[in-house]
């Protein structure tokens, strides 16, 4: 399949100032080694506890948050020359046009939209800054955005406010479609919708997907959501990918403890199916002092004295299964024999 990212090592540490002189006491370890390569036209719905680095990797990849370390591997679609973005200055991101070929659609629609500006203007920024247009057709392509997603040119001279929550995400996708890219970071875009609204925001994504030959990286907690419109989902803890898979083979047939965890708590609309509830013991250690070996192995059941001290590699268990799990051969025969069942969905 053909790659538009390769990430590389990718690191992410945010600093702690201490002391008069406000130097570096320590830092935040979000992102702490990430390799991970994302196809043309897949959606990658990416897992996990909040604060193990889900939105950290979309805005480093991005460059809003600008990396540690490690390499972004950009690949155009038009067979141009590849680009390591985690290596190049703004203004040389902008005058490659890469600036415009990685969008992202924030959490919270309220927040990410100017509330002084009307949805023409909007809309119509990321369109001026391409200089392809005039006047007249800049506001046709406008509404042709507002089709796009479902609203019309009604609502061209509206504000924000004017719009219910659903518009409001429906305005921020037409903002990011607008500068034509070919990647977009969805972080949780439907998480502050009602649930029927989100059904909407979603086929409207996937339609837009294929429609527009969009590459999603998805990050949300919901995971049934994740499993309705991803591809492949990558599941990550404290600032490491711990296992990726096609979706299929990760609802199936998880190989790490964690995601078996994660799978338990789906809630299941049948009364008269009662599976148990994997529930892990302690709280998430910090990332300002990630344990020593596997990062899960203070709170996985299954642990033994190597998980504590080595940390074990992302590799390919079976095609294209990968999993970071001294224990990934046996994982579903230990989690059946402690909790009576590994099948979740």
């Amino acid at each position: 399949m053909d790659k538009i990212l390769e990430l590389k090592k990718l690191k992410k540490h945010y600093p702690i100032l201490g002391g008069v002189m406000r130097r570096p006491v320590n830092s935040v370890r979000a992102l702490d080694g990430i390799d991970l390569d994302i196809y043309r036209g897949e959606c990658l719905g990416v897992v996990g506890e909040s604060g193990c680095g889900k939105t950290t990797t979309g805005k480093a990849i991005l460059r809003l948050h600008p990396p540690t370390s490690g390499d972004i591997l950009y690949h155009p679609g038009d067979g141009g020359e590849s680009h390591n973005i985690a290596k190049m200055s703004y203004s040389a991101m902008q005058r490659t046009g890469i600036r415009n070929k990685l969008q992202m659609v924030f959490q919270d629609p309220t927040t990410s939209l100017n509330p002084r500006m009307l949805i023409k203007h909007i809309i119509a920024e990321p369109l001026k800054e391409q200089k392809r247009w005039g006047a007249r057709e800049l506001e046709t392509k406008v509404v042709e955005l507002l089709d796009l997603v479902g609203l019309t040119g009604d609502h061209l001279m509206r504000y924000p406010h004017e719009f219910s929550g659903g518009q409001r995400q429906r305005i921020a996708v037409a903002r990011a479609i607008a500068a034509s890219p070919e990647f977009i970071v969805l972080d949780e875009p439907t998480s502050a919708l009602d649930v029927s609204v989100q059904a909407q925001i979603l086929n409207l994504l996937h339609k837009l997907r294929k429609q527009l030959n969009l590459t999603y990286l998805f990050v949300t907690h919901h995971l049934l959501v994740v499993k309705y419109i991803s591809t492949r989902i990558a599941v990550m803890y404290l600032g490491k990918m711990i296992e990726l898979a096609k979706t299929e083979d990760l609802f199936a047939g998880a190989l790490h403890p964690y995601t078996h965890a994660l799978l338990s708590g789906i809630p299941n609309p049948d009364p008269n199916l009662d599976k148990p509830r994997i529930v892990l013991e302690g709280d998430v250690p910090s990332p300002l002092d990630p344990p020593r070996g596997c990062r899960f192995h203070t709170r996985c059941p299954f642990a033994i004295n190597v998980c504590a001290k080595e940390d074990p590699p992302l590799v390919d268990a079976a095609d294209g299964h990968k999993v970071a799990c001294h224990r990934r051969q046996e994982t579903r025969k230990l989690v059946r024999e402690k909790f009576g069942t590994a099948d979740y969905c």
